[in-house]
């Protein structure tokens, strides 16, 4: 119930209410709004380092610097969802290490597992002395099986050099939806191999049908914004294959 509250998006919201009470939402990247937001009494300022269900905006590096300021100074816990952003996807293992500001807890999933359902919550300092074993039972937490997968997918992505790859790819990508469509891509943003596009026109969702059609796997994000997370051992020809895609179903 709290994570339904912390998302912020009605459409996830409402089939849940009443929400948990407690929670303030500011715009992202306005500093001033956070900063006005922040109180001794506040525990804790929770983001996205780059927003994924928002549409994949980046958060600016004075942004999260000034969230590190402004925490500390209220004495508030900083909290990265890296649910989507973590595991490589941005070229770095976590998406605060391209942006050096580190966080007092950290929560991941879905790729931590390679597609064995898992999550994970990680802190440091004094917040990694809230929990002691046997304070937080769970029926399915820490299940061998889900361990194991979690093992083993970071063994790959070290092995198989996969933060390099999302780099590499993942420019090559983003400047081929810029080339390749420069009339129906008005905009690329997000990192690595998170990669949102903006739309010059509203037809997200129908260029989703259509390139689901055609064997590509994407997201639509509003009425205007498609959204990228390709799996990391991607390479260029499979880039190229999926903006030709593209072009076939935008026209």
């Amino acid at each position: 119930m709290a994570t339904i509250t912390a998302t912020a998006q009605p459409k996830y919201q409402d089939p849940f209410r009443p929400l948990i009470p407690g929670f303030t939402y500011v715009d992202f990247n306005d500093i001033d709004a956070l900063e006005a937001a922040v109180t001794e009494d506040t525990c804790a300022v929770f983001l996205e380092p780059i927003q994924g269900e928002g549409g994949v905006f980046n958060a600016t590096p004075e942004y999260l610097r000034a969230a590190r300021s402004i925490c500390d100074d209220a004495g508030a816990l900083l909290m990265f969802d890296e649910v989507q952003t973590g595991m490589g996807r941005t070229g770095n293992w976590w998406a605060y290490q391209g942006y050096g500001v580190v966080p007092d807890v950290m929560t991941s999933a879905k790729a931590l597992g390679g597609g064995v359902p898992i999550g994970a919550c990680l802190a440091r300092g004094g917040a990694a002395e809230v929990f002691v074993p046997g304070n937080h039972a769970s029926t399915f937490g820490g299940n061998l099986i889900a361990s194991a997968a979690a093992l083993a997918v970071i063994d790959v992505i070290e092995t198989e050099d996969l933060l390099s790859n999302a780099t590499v790819v993942g420019e090559y990508f983003a400047q081929q939806l810029k080339t390749e469509l420069p009339e129906d891509v008005v905009d690329v943003r997000g990192k690595g191999l998170m990669i949102g596009a903006q739309l010059a026109r509203p037809i997200a969702a129908q260029t989703l049908t259509r390139a689901m059609e055609r064997g590509l796997i994407l997201n639509a994000i509003g009425d205007s914004t498609l959204r990228f997370l390709p799996a990391l051992i991607i390479t260029k020809d499979d880039v190229d294959q999926a903006v030709a895609i593209l072009k076939e179903v935008i026209s």
